[in-house]
């Protein structure tokens, strides 16, 4: 494996990811929302979409109940894959953490 197969996680897709496997499937504002402002409203779209479009995460737009006016929302979730790179990296992380004397 070439060091171009490794996928790559960026901290915003790592926090989304988090966020959407300790919470379950979430909209973009609501995300927003859960991350205290490390998010922005302006940018969290165009992750979700990347994140997509790397396989991370899939979607859904939600249907609008009857007499409902406004763009229906579209609702994320992590994929196998999105689990199994978060996984990997947070393992990365702790193998690379300094040690803590005690």
């Amino acid at each position: 494996m070439t060091l171009d197969a490794v996928p790559s996680l960026a901290r915003t897709e790592w926090l989304i990811l988090d966020l959407l496997i300790a919470g379950g499937p979430s909209y973009g504002l609501e995300l927003v929302k859960l991350s205290d402002g490390a998010l922005k409203r302006g940018t969290v779209y165009a992750t979700l979409a990347r994140m997509e479009a790397k396989g991370y995460l899939e979607s859904e737009q939600e249907a609008l109940p009857p007499g409902a006016i406004g763009l229906p929302r579209r609702i994320f979730r992590p994929t196998p894959l999105g689990r199994r790179v978060v996984n990997s990296w947070a393992l990365f992380a702790r193998q690379f953490a300094p040690e803590v004397s005690r």
